[in-house]
């Protein structure tokens, strides 16, 4: 039978070497992440309209888009996500290429047209960029083998304290 910090020192070795590269890419993603809203290169800025009122309609918007090469947007069916942000007196339109363009809530004017790599980055971090099932059947495996890694690393670590106070009591009992 296998000592069991023999069978930790082998799940640590084998288990570092299975998930290295999907911890790796949850890791570098999290970090732009976390980034998202100090850089414009991950997410865009939100800009500021001229006023607070909502006067341009859903089809003015779709109007307004539509003039912007860059976004792709024949119809609603090319949009991913329209956000409404009526303290900031704008509204974001994100195409389903990722280009997001901000409109002013009042005028209809665009306010800025900007690619937006959240999605990405985000889809990279869960692992539904690959695959649907790459979700749950590598990304899932390897958080819990991680879990392990960080479970069995702290025994390890503890470890030496462990077997230093089982010596000091054996020597005064």
């Amino acid at each position: 039978m296998i000592k069991f910090s023999k069978f930790n020192r082998l799940f640590h070795r084998w288990g570092s070497i299975l998930i290295a590269l999907p911890v790796l890419l949850v890791i570098v993603t999290g970090i732009l992440l976390l980034l998202k809203k100090d850089s414009d290169w991950i997410q865009p800025p939100t800009q500021t309209g001229s006023s607070k009122d909502l006067l341009v309609s859903f089809d003015q918007v779709l109007e307004v888009v539509r003039s912007v090469p860059e976004a792709e947007v024949e119809s609603w069916q090319d949009v991913d996500r329209l956000d409404v942000r009526p303290g900031k007196g704008m509204l974001k339109l994100r195409s389903k290429n990722g280009w997001e363009v901000q409109v002013d809530s009042r005028t209809g004017e665009v306010l800025q047209t900007a690619y937006r790599r959240t999605d990405l980055i985000e889809s990279l971090h869960d692992g539904s960029f690959f695959h649907d099932k790459a979700k749950l059947g590598l990304f899932l495996p390897s958080a819990l083998v991680l879990l392990g890694l960080w479970l069995t690393g702290i025994y390890l670590f503890l470890l030496p304290s462990l077997n230093r106070r089982r010596r000091q009591n054996k020597q005064k009992g």
